[in-house]
C-alpha cells in the first residue's frame, strides 16, 4: 500500500511538473531565447524588444524530404508563427524514391498549410544531384549553394535544420547540416542571419512522448520549442496530409515521439565574416 502511495504521489508530480513547464513556456520563455539566439548571431540587430524581433524574424527550415517538416519541426514552425515571424521552408528533394515524387510534393503543400505555412514561402528544389536516396552521398557544394542562394533571396536572417546525426540518421539529412556549416564555418552565409540544428536524442527519449517534457527542459539548449494539445493536434493534422507515408510505424510515431511536442535546437558555430585587411 504505501509503495503505491509513493508511485500516485510520484506520478502526479511528474504531471505536475510538465503543466508548471508549460506555464513557464506561455510566459514567453521562447521570445527570450529567440532573442538570445538572434543576438548571438546577429552583430548588427539590437533592438532590446522582442515584440520587435518577432517581426523581424525570417525563419528558413531546410529540411530534406516531404514530412521531415512536420515529424521533427513542428513544434518551431508552430512556435515561430505564434510569435508572429515569417516562415519560409526549403525541402531539397521532392521524396522521389519510391517514384511518387509528383503526389508527395502536393502533401508537402497540403502539410504546409495546416501548419500556417503559405505556398508562396514553400519552395521544393528537384534535381538530379540531389535524389531522394539514403545510399548516395550528397554534395556538399551542390547543397550550400542551392541553400545560400534561397537564403540571400528571401532575407533569411534564421536557418533551423538537422544536427549532424539527422535525428533518424539518414544521409539527406546530414547532409544538409555539412553544408550548413560549411556555409557557417567559411563565412559566406549572411551577417545578420543565425544558424541553428535540431538535437538528435536517444531512441528512448524519443518515444516518451510528452513525458519527456522535463528532460529536454533540464537538458542545456538555444532555442526550445514546446506545444500543448491544440499544436499537437495540428502537428498531427499536417502529419496525416501525408497519405504516401502512413505505415502502421508511422501512426506511432504519430502518437509517441517526443518530436511531435518539443523540439531543441543547439547554435551552430559560424567563422569571421566580412574580415578586412588594411
Amino acid at each position: 500500500m504505501y509503495v503505491l502511495l509513493v508511485i500516485c504521489v510520484a506520478v502526479v508530480s511528474y504531471l505536475l511538473w510538465i503543466k508548471y513547464i508549460y506555464y513557464l513556456q506561455n510566459l514567453a520563455k521562447s521570445r527570450k531565447q529567440l532573442l538570445k539566439c538572434m543576438l548571438c548571431g546577429n552583430k548588427q540587430f539590437n533592438s532590446p524588444q522582442t515584440s520587435d524581433l518577432s517581426r523581424k524574424v525570417r525563419a528558413l527550415f531546410l529540411t530534406a524530404h516531404p514530412d521531415d517538416e512536420c515529424m521533427f519541426f513542428a513544434p518551431a514552425i508552430l512556435g515561430l508563427l505564434e510569435l508572429n515571424a515569417s516562415v519560409h521552408l526549403l525541402c531539397l528533394s521532392q521524396g522521389n524514391y519510391y517514384n511518387q515524387g509528383v503526389q508527395r510534393r502536393e502533401e508537402l503543400l497540403d502539410s504546409c498549410a495546416v501548419l500556417g505555412i503559405p505556398d508562396s514561402q514553400v519552395t521544393i528544389h528537384d534535381s538530379k544531384e540531389l535524389p531522394d536516396n539514403p545510399n548516395i552521398e550528397w554534395s556538399i557544394s551542390v547543397a550550400s549553394s542551392v541553400i545560400l542562394k534561397h537564403t540571400r533571396a528571401h532575407s533569411i536572417n534564421l536557418v533551423l535544420t538537422f544536427d549532424g546525426t539527422g535525428v533518424s540518421g539518414h544521409s539527406n539529412h546530414t547532409a544538409i547540416y555539412k553544408a550548413v556549416s560549411y556555409l557557417g564555418s567559411t563565412g559566406n552565409v549572411p551577417d545578420d542571419c543565425s544558424l541553428l540544428s535540431l538535437s538528435t536524442i536517444s531512441v528512448l527519449r524519443k518515444y516518451l512522448s510528452f513525458l519527456e517534457l522535463p528532460i529536454s527542459w533540464l537538458l542545456p539548449s538555444d532555442l526550445c520549442f514546446i506545444v500543448e494539445s491544440k499544436g499537437h493536434y495540428q502537428a498531427k493534422r499536417a502529419m496525416l496530409c501525408h497519405r504516401t507515408q502512413l505505415l502502421w510505424f508511422r501512426y506511432l510515431y504519430i502518437w509517441f515521439s517526443r518530436y511531435m511536442f518539443v523540439n531543441t535546437f543547439r547554435v551552430i558555430d559560424q567563422g569571421p565574416k566580412n574580415l578586412k585587411v588594411y
